[in-house]
């Protein structure tokens, strides 16, 4: 495994590239560990409505930028008390979104140091139940990337400030409000133990049993990446993209996240219809929503649809019945 500890900028929009640029153009047969640090951002997942997502006042007034990933899963606030890692593989298992794995070495690093880390729920690793750290996944061609936070010592007050986080969101998790379900590793941890000093206990023990490669960004890697940064992740298509009009909107809370449904009916006839939420799933979802424009929202038809197409390559873990639910009820 090659480790990349990328010092090059605190841009979002660069880092999310630099991702990218990684996973795609470099060599394919090799395995990466990567580091870096967003500074002031509020990163979205792919399948979100960005302007649902964030506090469109308090961005602008605080100077946050606002980045699409390529993973699933909801929005996060990164700054520079926030650590992000990730890894890079060949995966011919087959087995989608498999995140505990890729969660063990920061949990294990985290427990030598004293601290009682546990993986948790869909994605996320917690202390005493309150979540530090939330990861997710993208597939494509037997390769896979993750990624993760990990709250070192960050602003938990503007995280409260920047996000909207859906009622029906907490309420499933039981809690009052964001900052009450998250916490910073910082507070378990002497206080003189550095956000620097974990990086190093980090890559330490990842790399306990082998050798550490460590691999420098070329000047070619760079302005390749800066190309992606320009062409990409700083515009606001990918962004921001659309937000569509709709006359029907339902949101429903389901064991593989929050599913938003947009939809324009004319006539019995779907028109329009997208789909948001903090799911998982590496197919292009949009295949299955032209596919849903001109047919009838009714429960047959939706179930014949549903027979020729895998829904857990859109939205992984959702049944046909819950699809269903979202879509009539």
């Amino acid at each position: 495994m090659i480790f990349i500890n990328n010092t090059y900028s605190t841009d979002p929009t660069f880092n999310l590239a630099f991702e990218e640029y990684v996973f795609e153009s470099m060599d394919q047969d090799e395995t990466y560990f990567m580091l870096w640090q967003n500074d002031h951002a509020i990163i979205v997942g792919k399948h979100q409505n960005t302007i649902e997502e964030i506090n469109q006042d308090f961005v602008k007034e605080q100077g946050i930028k606002v980045v699409r990933r390529l993973t699933g899963g909801g929005a996060v606030y990164h700054d520079l008390g926030n650590l992000n890692f990730t890894f890079i593989v060949n995966n011919d298992s087959g087995k989608p979104f498999d995140f505990q794995s890729f969660t063990r070495p920061v949990v294990k690093a985290l427990q030598s140091l004293g601290v009682n880390a546990e993986f948790n729920g869909r994605n996320d690793i917690t202390i005493d139940g309150k979540k530090f750290s939330g990861n997710s996944q993208y597939a494509k061609r037997g390769r896979v990337l993750h990624h993760g936070t990990v709250l070192f010592n960050s602003k938990l007050d503007t995280v409260q400030s920047a996000l909207k986080v859906k009622k029906d969101k907490i309420e499933s998790k039981g809690v009052k409000s964001v900052k009450s379900r998250v916490t910073n590793i910082a507070d378990y941890l002497d206080p003189d133990f550095t956000l620097e000093d974990f990086k190093k206990a980090l890559v330490s023990y990842m790399f306990e049993d082998g050798e550490l490669k460590e691999r420098s960004l070329t000047q070619e890697d760079i302005a390749a990446i800066k190309k992606l940064q320009e062409e990409k992740y700083a515009t606001w298509e990918w962004n921001y993209g659309r937000s569509p009009e709709y006359n029907l909107r339902r949101e429903r809370k389901y064991p593989c996240g929050l599913v938003t449904v947009l939809m324009t009916v004319d006539r019995g006839i779907i028109k329009d219809i997208h789909f948001y939420g903090d799911f998982f799933g590496n197919g292009d979802i949009t295949k299955l929503e032209r596919q849903l424009v001109g047919s009838k929202p009714e429960e047959s038809v939706l179930r014949r649809l549903l027979q020729d197409n895998d829904l857990s390559d859109y939205i992984n873990g959702m049944t046909d019945d819950e699809f269903i639910d979202l879509m009539l009820y």
